[in-house]
C-alpha cells in the first residue's frame, strides 16, 4: 500500500512539475509576442505564469534556456497541427485554397510575430540558432506533409510543390511583417486571393472544388 501511495505521490509531483513548465513556456511566448525579446525578464515571465522566480530557475537555468524551450514547444505544437491538417485534408480531398488560408491563419495567429522577435537573436547567437534549427526542420517537414498530399493528387513533382510552398511562406512572412506598420485587412485579403489564383494554376485537379 505504501509503495502504491508513493508511486501516486511521485506521479502527482511530476504532473505538478510539468504543469509549472507548461505555464512558464506559455507565459514566455505571451511576453515574446506582447513585449518583445529584449523587453521581458525572467521575473516578468514568472509573474505572468503565476509562479515564483525560484520555480522558474528550478525548471530553466537561464533566460535563454526558457526562451529556446518555449519556442521549441510552440513550434512542436504547430507542427503537430500541420500533420493533423494534412491527414484531414487528404481524407476530405481539400482544395489548394484551403491550404493557403490555413497557412495564413497559422502564421498570423502570433507564430510569425513571435518569430520576428527571436530571429535577430538567432542570427547573432550561434548556440541559440543551433538549438532551434532541428525543431524548425520538423516544422518544415510538417509543411511538406500538407503540400505532398496535394502534389500526389495532382501528379505534381514534389520539388515543384515545395517551391510553391516556400514561395507561399515567403509571401506570407513579408505580408505579416508589413502588418506592423499597415493595419489594412482588405489589402491583405486581396493579396491572399491573388495568390490563391496563382497556386490553383499549379494544382488544376484541386481547383475543381473551388466555386467559380
Amino acid at each position: 500500500m505504501a509503495d502504491s501511495e508513493g508511486v501516486s505521490r511521485r506521479r502527482t509531483q511530476r504532473q505538478r512539475s510539468e504543469e509549472t513548465s507548461r505555464r512558464l513556456m506559455e507565459a514566455t511566448v505571451d511576453l515574446l509576442h506582447d513585449r518583445g525579446f529584449w523587453r521581458m525578464s525572467t521575473p516578468d515571465i514568472a509573474a505572468h505564469a503565476g509562479v515564483s522566480r525560484g520555480a522558474l530557475t528550478h525548471h530553466f537555468e537561464s533566460r535563454e534556456e526558457i526562451i529556446v524551450r518555449s519556442v521549441q514547444d510552440m513550434l512542436e505544437k504547430v507542427t503537430a497541427g500541420l500533420h493533423r491538417f494534412a491527414h484531414d485534408f487528404a481524407e476530405r480531398e481539400g482544395t489548394s485554397d484551403e491550404i493557403v488560408d490555413y497557412l495564413w491563419d497559422v502564421l498570423a495567429d502570433r507564430l510569425f510575430y513571435v518569430t520576428l522577435e527571436y530571429l535577430p537573436e538567432a542570427r547573432h547567437n550561434a548556440d541559440f540558432r543551433a538549438r532551434l534549427i532541428p525543431v524548425v526542420r520538423e516544422f518544415h517537414a510538417g509543411l511538406d506533409a500538407v503540400w505532398s498530399v496535394l502534389a500526389r493528387r495532382n501528379r505534381v513533382e514534389p520539388e515543384h510543390a515545395r517551391i510553391i510552398l516556400n514561395a507561399t511562406m515567403c509571401l506570407f512572412r513579408g505580408m505579416i511583417a508589413q502588418t506592423v506598420l499597415r493595419d489594412d485587412p482588405p489589402y491583405y485579403a486581396a493579396l491572399r486571393d491573388f495568390w490563391k489564383g496563382q497556386v490553383r494554376q499549379h494544382f488544376p485537379a484541386s481547383a475543381r472544388a473551388v466555386p467559380a
